[in-house]
C-alpha cells in the first residue's frame, strides 16, 4: 500500500489513501510465546470441558498449579482462539402457551401512506 522509497512522501501517500500517517507506520505484533503456551493450555482444556467458560478455566488452571492468569486475560485468549463456552441459550422463538395471541390488525389493509 504505502511504499516509503515512493517519490511521493509517506504522508501524501497516507492521505491520498484517507488513512492516518501512524497507520503506515504501525507493524503489528503476533502474539507472544506466553500467550501461545497460555492458548495450548487453554485449548486443552477446553477440549476436555467444552462447557467451561473463562472463569471455570481459570480455576482449572489454578487447580493444575498454573497460577499468574487471570479471567480477562483467559476470555481475550479465548476470543482470539475463536472458542466459547458452549451453554443452552434461551428459546426466543416458541411463545408461552398462557399468552394470549392478538390478532393482525392490518392483515387486508393497503398502507399506500407513511
Amino acid at each position: 500500500m504505502i511504499d516509503p522509497n515512493h517519490k511521493l512522501s509517506v504522508t501524501r501517500q497516507a492521505k491520498v489513501l484517507g488513512m492516518s500517517r501512524s497507520t503506515a507506520y504501525h507493524c503489528p505484533k503476533g502474539p507472544s510465546e506466553a500467550d501461545i503456551a497460555w492458548m495450548a493450555l487453554i485449548d486443552r482444556l477446553h477440549l476436555e470441558y467444552p462447557f467451561a467458560g473463562a472463569r471455570m478455566l481459570r480455576d482449572l488452571l489454578r487447580q493444575r498449579g498454573y497460577v499468574g492468569i487471570g479471567r480477562r486475560r483467559i476470555r481475550r485468549l479465548m476470543r482470539v482462539m475463536g472458542i466459547e463456552a458452549i451453554y443452552r441459550k434461551e428459546n426466543t422463538s416458541q411463545p408461552h402457551p398462557a399468552h394470549p395471541v392478538y390478532p393482525y390488525l392490518l392483515r387486508n389493509r393497503i398502507i399506500d401512506r407513511p
